[in-house]
């Protein structure tokens, strides 16, 4: 059974990337709010794999990285987004969320 449990995590996330976008919040609000939410899928999948032995710390890593860069590519196409106003909200988005996925993986991943 998955302790990460997406509607749970995702208005922690979407919170925590809107202080940081601050003023450019609404131009950034739809794209972020959809990509935040494959970044919070993506964990939830990643437990469920873990869980079930289908993939290694290493690879649950590595397929996080792939999304949170996708989630990277798409903000950044936006008019006056940069990337360390990009990064900082990614960033801000996982830290609220960082002891719940921490836990349910059992090991440090965030």
């Amino acid at each position: 059974m998955s302790n990460i449990d997406v509607h749970q995590i995702l208005p922690g996330m979407i919170a925590a990337a809107k202080g940081v976008f601050d003023e450019k919040w609404p131009i950034i609000k739809d794209y972020a709010e959809a990509e935040l939410e494959k970044l919070a899928r993506t964990l939830a999948q990643i437990e469920a794999l873990k869980l079930s032995g289908q993939i290694s710390d290493a690879e649950a890593s590595m397929l996080f990285e792939m999304q949170k860069n996708t989630a990277r590519a798409v903000m950044l196409t936006l008019q006056g987004m940069s990337l360390l106003l990009v990064e900082g909200a990614i960033n801000a988005a996982l830290a609220a969320v960082k002891d719940t996925i921490n836990t349910a993986l059992g090991f440090t991943f965030l």
